[in-house]
């Protein structure tokens, strides 16, 4: 099967190690353009942004795919290399944050999926 080929307007846009970006709280939409609120999740990719170019180029390889195959649910997605973590805005589906964290995962095995523990 070959590889996942995006158009230019479907690569992820990762920010540049030169140029500050803005805080993801001020970049991540918390509402849709009707007014309802978005739902998000993060998870942790445990040494990303320290693996070897080739290494790391897979593994974003993978997310993108799997965020092109949800697109019409993902509205927002960051991917932090210095942090490596994934945040991610989804418009609210039931169970979506699961089904999607579960995808990565399945693609990326190391990816780990950041909750809050329920008391």
């Amino acid at each position: 099967m070959e590889p996942f080929k995006p158009s230019a307007t479907q690569q992820l846009k990762l920010g540049a190690d030169v140029e500050p970006c803005e805080p993801l709280w001020k970049r991540a939409p918390t509402r849709d353009p009707e007014g309802r609120p978005l739902s998000d999740f993060m998870m942790i990719i445990p040494r990303l942004g320290k693996r070897p170019t080739t290494e790391m180029r897979e593994r974003l390889d993978a997310i993108q795919a799997v965020l092109h195959r949800y697109r019409s649910v993902v509205v927002f997605a960051d991917v932090n290399l210095r942090l490596s973590t994934l945040w991610v805005t989804v418009r609210p589906v039931p169970g979506i944050c699961l089904e999607l964290s579960a995808a990565v995962k399945m693609q990326v095995p190391e990816a780990l999926l950041v909750a809050q523990k329920h008391h």
